[in-house]
């Protein structure tokens, strides 16, 4: 259906609007106008660009800020044209601020706020129209508004968390292997050119040494086109189908590293599932939407499983349990849920537990890191520059053996 951009006046307060309305026709989108009581001043149809979709994707901050100032504004009373029309105008975000603008003039329009949402999928994802939708058909929008508002929160939270626990030993590796590099390159040849001069053979390790230094410097252009090869081949191969089966399979059995990717799938499957089941969508819908959001495919296929079975009449603890992927504790939290009829609330501990493990593992792997990375610095430079002095420490014989 085409679009038009518009700019009109309300009839009652002269307040001018600039939005866009889909229609037939130009004659169809002025009536559309008019009979909401707006004077239309200019009106344009808007020309798609192939291959574009509209709207497009926001960080996750730029959401969550949208989501918790419109929960905000509904509860107090606001109603939710208005309330978008403040969020478009303060809105920093060009892409943000399009996108609200957008949805506004679909709901102006008539279109349920849930089905304005699906129009841009790059931005609101299942789960978010879907709790959307489950709030408007039970009348709770400014309660699913701050639920969803408060799992986003704690999503992004999480987030920032691995990424500060990731930025500290990914900087001081970047760091070491420069340093490497330029030892490698320029300071260890300076030496070579020295010892040269007295003819005698080095010690062992400061041969190799020299080796690498001349392979390095003399290939360091096609290592670089081979590393940057091999880094673009295994991320091009993880977006694979089995690519991304392979590497999902086994990143939650790393040591360390996978107990906590582990923790983190978790963490989200049982915080999704328990703000979907609270908000009042129907439990095998919820499930396919979890089974987009968890970010492993394993656990997304133990989770598709589990709802054919629960399909067929099996309960939700019975149906995980099947699979060792779902930790005993989470089975047992959900069998007990089942039993009391509070399984939303059973997962939120979980979900809250699961946040605490993280950060306590996240902390401790902080402190490991430390003197790990000062163990492995002092040995890679340590190591090279003991390698550069030991023909100094037997100059002597060197010397003589020269001669």
């Amino acid at each position: 259906m085409p679009s038009f951009a518009y700019t009109a006046r309300e009839s009652a307060t002269g307040r001018e609007i600039r939005s866009s309305v889909e229609a037939n026709n130009e004659q169809s989108a002025i009536a559309a106008l008019l009979n909401r009581n707006l004077l239309v001043v200019s009106i344009q149809e808007k020309i798609a660009k192939k291959g574009k979709m509209q709207g497009g994707k926001v960080a996750l901050a730029d959401l969550v800020v949208f989501t918790r100032q419109l929960a905000t504004m509904i509860d107090a009373g606001i109603a939710i044209v208005q309330a978008l029309q403040a969020l478009a105008d303060q809105t920093p975000n060009k892409v943000m601020r399009d996108v609200i603008r957008d949805v506004c003039s679909r709901v102006e329009s008539g279109e349920s706020f849930s089905e304005a949402l699906q129009k841009h999928p790059k931005t609101f994802n299942r789960l978010y129209y879907s709790m959307i939708s489950a709030g408007e058909k039970g009348g709770l929008l400014a309660e699913i508004m701050a639920r969803l508002a408060t799992y986003l929160e704690n999503t992004e939270r999480l987030r920032k968390k691995v990424k500060t626990a990731l930025m500290y030993p990914t900087a001081v590796t970047v760091v070491a292997i420069t340093i490497t590099i330029f030892l490698l390159v320029k300071v260890i040849p300076t030496f070579k050119d020295v010892y040269s001069g007295f003819g005698a053979q080095l010690p062992g390790p400061t041969q190799v040494l020299m080796n690498i230094s001349d392979a390095v410097k003399h290939y360091f252009i096609v290592m670089i086109i081979v590393m940057g090869g091999g880094i673009w081949g295994w991320l091009y191969f993880i977006k694979t189908k089995s690519g991304r089966e392979f590497w999902d399979a086994r990143r939650i059995k790393l040591p360390i590293f996978g107990v906590i990717a582990h923790k983190i799938c978790l963490a989200r499957f049982t915080r999704t599932l328990a703000s979907l089941v609270r908000s009042g969508v129907p439990i095998l819908e919820v499930l396919q939407i979890v089974s987009q959001t968890v970010g492993n495919v394993i656990m997304e296929k133990a989770i598709k499983t589990a709802a054919s079975d629960i399909e067929r009449g099996e309960g939700i603890s019975a149906a995980l349990g099947k699979n060792p992927i779902f930790p005993s504790m989470i089975i047992r939290m959900l069998s007990a849920g089942e039993q009391t009829g509070n399984i939303d609330n059973m997962l939120e501990r979980v979900s809250n537990f699961l946040d605490e493990e993280i950060d306590t593992t996240l902390s401790g792997l902080m402190s490991l890191i430390e003197p790990l990375l000062i163990v492995f610095l002092g040995i890679v430079i340590g190591g090279m520059v003991i390698c550069m002095f030991l023909p100094i420490f037997n100059l002597a014989n060197i010397v003589n053996g020269g001669k």
